[in-house]
């Protein structure tokens, strides 16, 4: 059975991106899901200082001994202020430290959402744009717009934007078998 990774770029205890991902992990077929939870992995500020004083946090060795077991990811993007949330940027600095290929060139499907009506456009458009050279291969992207309008009971109410996701769910499900 494939295992997918999946981690909302977030650390809020009410991440709707994480709420995205966890309804679209529903559209998967025969498939373990690893829910990664940014919350589990404490990590300080990287600093070059740091590294080199106390060597690579125990958390990153752990995060990236199971980045090693995936044959997919899905990741949903928080958008703060244009950018990447901290804690996501974060992590993604320590795990350049252990491997450039942090992705290790397995499929990605990559989302964000947003509350507003751009749906994290802006963070999605960088983070396909700079993930590539971190070693994603990115199947497809998806920006569920206006968060609270188009997600009601646990699902996309949406039905074109449910249709378009189901579509990037195939080509996903279909690449990582």
């Amino acid at each position: 059975m494939k295992k997918i990774i999946i981690i909302a770029g977030s650390n809020s205890q009410k991440s709707i991106n994480k709420s995205l991902l966890t309804y679209t992990t529903g559209l998967l077929e025969n498939v373990e899901i690893i829910s990664i939870d940014l919350n589990d992995y404490l990590l300080p500020i990287y600093s070059v200082d740091f590294e080199a004083e106390n060597g690579m946090p125990t958390a990153i060795k752990r995060l990236d001994e199971l980045f090693d077991t995936a044959d997919g990811f899905m990741v949903s993007l928080a958008e703060h202020n244009g950018s990447y949330a901290a804690v996501f940027k974060n992590t993604l600095d320590w795990l350049s430290r252990v491997t450039k290929k942090i992705w290790r060139e397995k499929p990605m499907l990559l989302m964000a959402t947003s509350p507003g009506s751009r749906g994290g456009a802006s963070v999605l458009q960088s983070a396909s744009a700079y993930f590539p050279f971190m070693g994603a291969d990115i199947t497809d992207t998806f920006s569920l717009p206006s968060f609270y309008d188009n997600f009601k009971s646990g699902e996309i109410n949406d039905k074109s934007l449910k249709a378009n996701l189901l579509a990037k769910v195939d080509k996903f499900q279909t690449i990582i078998e």
